[in-house]
Order: structure tokens, then sequence, then C-alpha cells
């Protein structure tokens, strides 16, 4: 049987490469009893694969089970896929078999295998591993010859990372991986299955077919389908059946395609240059020094105005007030407590104001900033890092790195 054949017979729609490579791959493994683990996103159609390797191995006169993992209680699901003995718990009125047991010489499909219990992992990892499993409230081992084809649409490695799925399971199941591709890498195939569908509405609710302009068919492919063929197939089902006209403009389409003008638009990668931070302290402190500049600019030229003699003559009194108010401390006083590098004198009445000690910017520089931070944290706990690194909010390993860096005593 070619591919084509095979498409139609399990209603898989679509000439991408990359779909026609997974339905070879699927009919390949199919004669081998390995396991095979099938990714892709939400509704991109996994549900097909399993079908196809079940029908053409040598299983295919035995049942074929599939079971969704994520729809079943998790205080459930040992009992739904391993069966139980009579009165094992509270309900359990008389022996039942699982899905386990069911499909005995034949292929068990366990979709979204990423929301199965840890505890419910080891024992299908028994069942991969040594072809037993003991029933809930059993002490006895039973035997099963059942082929396993999984699938899910999480990334499994990063569960692995977590802790929430077993190392040992996921290479198990991972014999033979299968990764069936978004409709946004399949975009020669929107237009097909957007015809298909709505020439399989039409047939349903008896009413003509309806069709995209040329216009409505640039923006159904510049779209990137976040839930892939089931999504394509909802619209193209409410487009039949709630619009009169039955050629779709682009104007029309937008009314169906969520948030279409904030969809996925292109980045501008502009690569990593000096105020790249690494973290959001970093940018915290760069917005206060910025603010800290602008205050010392906005310093700077009031003193610079308050040099000329013949400009401060000609300020009026409600200058001279704003100027002895922004210079002012909270209890009214000036600020002659202040450092030396941003204080000025400002005698309360405007004709004589002169200034006292020559302004000198000071330092803005973020690796002097961070240097002194790090030597008053470490002042403060007496030079114990640990503690300084937990104060500066960073782990003791960054610090010691700083420290080296910077050469601090």
């Amino acid at each position: 049987m070619d591919i084509q054949e095979i498409k139609q017979r399990f209603g898989i729609i679509g000439n991408s490469p990359g779909l026609l490579r997974v339905i070879e791959i699927a009919v390949q493994v199919a004669p081998t009893d390995l396991s095979v683990l099938i990714t892709g996103e939400s509704g991109t159609g996994k549900e097909s694969f399993p079908q196809i390797i079940h029908q053409f191995s040598t299983r295919k006169h035995g049942k074929y089970v599939a079971v969704n993992c994520g729809a079943i209680p998790e205080g459930t699901i040992d009992s739904e896929l391993f069966g139980h003995e009579k009165g094992s718990f509270t309900g359990a009125m008389a022996d039942r078999k699982g899905y386990f047991e069911e499909a005995d010489g034949g292929t068990i499909f366990l979709d979204e295998i990423g929301e199965l219990p840890l505890s419910t992992q080891v024992r299908l990892l028994r069942v991969l591993e040594a072809g037993e499993f003991m029933k809930v409230g059993s002490s006895k081992a039973q035997k099963t010859n059942v082929r396993v084809v999984a699938a899910t649409n999480v990334e499994i490695t990063q569960a692995v990372e977590k802790g929430d799925f077993r190392e040992d399971l996921y290479y198990r199941l991972n014999t033979v991986p299968l990764k069936v591709l978004p409709l946004r890498d399949r975009k020669e195939d929107i237009h097909l299955l957007f015809r298909k569908f709505a020439s399989d509405f039409a047939e349903r609710y008896r009413m003509p077919t309806i069709r995209l302009d040329n216009e409505a068919v640039g923006i159904l492919l510049s779209y990137d389908w976040p839930g892939n063929v089931r999504q394509l197939k909802n619209i193209t089902e409410q487009i039949s059946i709630i619009e009169k006209e039955r050629l779709i403009d682009a104007k029309t389409l937008q009314h169906y395609i969520p948030v279409l003008n904030e969809n996925k638009l292109p980045a501008l990668y502009r690569g990593i240059d000096e105020k790249t931070f690494s973290s959001e302290r970093e940018i915290l402190y760069q917005i206060l020094f910025d603010m800290k500049k602008d205050m010392n600019d906005l310093k700077k030229l009031v003193h610079d105005i308050l040099q000329n003699e013949a400009a401060v003559a000609n300020i009026q009194d409600d200058n001279a007030q704003l100027i002895r108010k922004l210079y002012q401390t909270e209890n009214g006083n000036f600020m002659a407590d202040q450092p030396a590098a941003s204080r000025v004198t400002i005698n309360p009445t405007h004709e004589n104001i002169f200034d006292t000690e020559e302004f000198v910017e000071e330092s803005l520089s973020l690796e002097d900033k961070e240097v002194e931070m790090i030597q008053k944290a470490l002042e403060k706990h007496k030079g114990k890092r640990k503690y300084a690194a937990r104060e500066l909010g960073i782990s003791e390993r960054t610090l010691y790195r700083k420290i080296k860096e910077y050469d601090i005593q």
C-alpha cells in the first residue's frame, strides 16, 4: 500500500514532506514490537499514527485500546490500566480487568503519557521491561503481551529535568521517536485542509461549500494556527454555518481568527552589546543610576545659574523659592550634610547666592557600584561570604567570582 492509500484509509490530509516522512517511519516500524513515542503540539493529529502502526503490524487482528491518561483521575488510573482485585479499595465490589489485560496480544495507545503519576510510571516501566504487571490489591504478577505506543504534547525532556517524569521510562518509551509537525510548519497543507473541511461540512449541513478569495487565502496562510488542525477545523465549521455568503473575503475571515494583528510578528535580532543585562536586578540598578544622573544634571544646571551673578540678580522670588525647596531636606534645613560632590549652599535671600565647593559629578560606572555594594555587604557580615551573598541576592559562587574578578580584598 502506497502513502496516498494510507492517507485515504486513515483520514490524513496533507502533502508536506515532513508529514509524509512521519507516515513512512510509522509504516516501517509497524512490523516490529518496538515502543514508539509520538510527540507534537495539541491538535496536530497524533492519534492517527498509532492506528497506522497497529494496522500494519502482526498484531492487527488483536485489540487496539486507546487510553487518554490525562482524563483519568490520579486515584483511579492504576485500577484503569492494570485492574484491581475485589475489596482492594472502597467501591471495589468485584474483580476488574485493566486495559493492559484487555489489550493482551494487541496494541495499547497511551495518549498524554506525560500526565501519568510517578507511581504509575513505575508500574508501566515494569510492563515494558518484564512484560508483567500486578493488579491493585494483588500480590500475583500477571504476564501480558502488549505493544505500547505513547504520545504527548509536552516536552518530556523538561519534565525529566524537573523530576516529573522518570528518565528510565522516557528512554524505554522513546525507542522510536515520531515527531508530528505543527500546522505552521506545513504551510502547503493549510489551504488543502480548509477546502477538505469546508466540503465535509457542506455535505453534513446540506449547504453550498464556502470558498476563500485570494486575499483571504493569504491571511489563512500567514496565521500561525496555535491550535493546529483542530483549530482550523473548528473555524471552518463556524464560517460554514454562520456566514450567508459562500465566497469569504479577508475582512470576514479576520473576524474568526483571534488576535490576528498580534500574532507572531517577526522578531528583530540586535545581538548582545554592552547594554545587555544578565538579570532584572542589574536593569533596576541602571534605571536608578540614570535617575540619579538626571538629578545631578539638574543640580549642575542650577549650580551654573547660581554662579552667574547677573542671572541670579534677575531671578524672581518664586524661582528662588523653587530653588530653595530643591535643596532643602525634609526637616527644612539646607543640604549641609550632603556629600561635597553634590552640595551647594543657598542663602534664603536670593541677593547673595554663592557656591562653597566645586561641583564634581560622581562615578556612575556599573562596575564601581557593584564593587561598592559587594564591599559593603562583606563589611556588614564581617567577611562571611555566605551571608554577604544572601544580602546581595546572588549565589555564593557568583560572589566568589565577582571578588576574584574585581580583586576585592
